[in-house]
Order: structure tokens, then C-alpha cells, then sequence
């Protein structure tokens, strides 16, 4: 038997453009499928600009305390604003409103309890319906269909560790 070609090597070559062809292909596909995703935690703050060399002044009004307290249950337990006590009963909170009344002393006339601030500390398993009487209490009221504000700056306290 005779072997052919024996002396003759087959050189074989690549066909470089089908591949370029494919790696372009490729590169518009990933371009054309990608979605630009906003990071995580860009939020839009609008952070007060820089003062020059000013520090900010304390109010000259001190936050007022509430302290609202509760039994096991979630019910009204106690309510105390700074060292003065209101009970538990259904007539705490018509007491803190009307002591509220007499600090802010509404007749004065709109914007006299601007830089007043309350801060709520509940206990954890407060009923959120004493909260609300509460703010309702410190807020305001409506008299011969006007609104009369009292105090509109309020803050909860951090929650605690039981």
C-alpha cells in the first residue's frame, strides 16, 4: 500500500473574520442588554448648607417630657409630663391638655409656641391609642370650628431595652 502525501504537510489556517464577526455580535448584544441599575442607598438628602463659623444656638425653651407608662396589658398606666403626674384615668388627658394650655398660653396669639418641643417616651407595649389621645392632647384643638395649635414640634424617644 501506498502512503500519499507523505511528504506534503496541510497547513491549516484560522478564518479570523467569522470570529471577529462573532465578537462583535457579542459586544452589541451585552451593549444593547445592559441596564443601569442605581446603587443601593443613593438616597436625595437635602442637607442644610454650611454655615460660616456659626454654631447652632440651643432653644431657649427646654423639651418637655412625657412620659407615658403602661401596665402589662398595654393599658394606661401613668402620665407625666417633666414631674408633674396626670393619673391613668380618662381624665389624664384632658388635664395635660389644659396644662398644656396654660404653658402655651394660646391666647397670645399665633406663632407663641413655635420653638416648643415634646418629647414621648412610651413603654414598649403602650396601646398605640394612648399615643395618639396624647398628641391629640399636646396638637391642639378646635373651638367655634377655628383650629388652635398648640404644640407642633414633636419627638419620640429612642425605645429601650426590656
Amino acid at each position: 500500500m501506498k502512503i500519499r502525501h507523505t511528504g506534503r504537510e496541510d497547513k491549516i489556517e484560522l478564518q479570523m473574520t467569522p470570529m471577529i464577526d462573532i465578537v462583535f455580535l457579542l459586544l452589541i448584544f451585552f451593549i444593547m442588554t445592559f441596564k443601569i441599575v442605581l446603587p443601593e442607598g443613593d438616597f436625595n438628602i437635602r442637607m442644610p448648607s454650611p454655615a460660616s463659623n456659626v454654631t447652632a444656638q440651643p432653644s431657649e425653651t427646654p423639651t418637655l417630657m412625657l412620659r407615658i407608662t403602661a401596665d402589662p396589658n398595654g393599658t394606661l398606666a401613668g402620665l407625666r409630663l417633666d414631674n408633674l403626674s396626670f393619673g391613668n384615668g380618662p381624665q389624664a388627658f384632658a388635664q395635660l391638655h389644659a396644662h398644656i394650655r396654660s404653658l402655651i398660653d394660646d391666647e397670645g396669639g399665633p406663632g407663641s409656641a413655635e420653638d416648643q418641643e415634646v418629647e414621648l417616651d412610651c413603654d414598649y407595649n403602650l396601646d398605640y391609642g394612648y399615643v395618639v389621645r396624647a398628641i391629640t392632647a399636646i396638637t391642639g384643638y378646635v373651638k367655634d370650628g377655628q383650629q388652635h395649635k398648640l404644640i407642633e414640634r414633636i419627638k419620640f424617644s429612642p425605645p429601650k431595652d426590656n
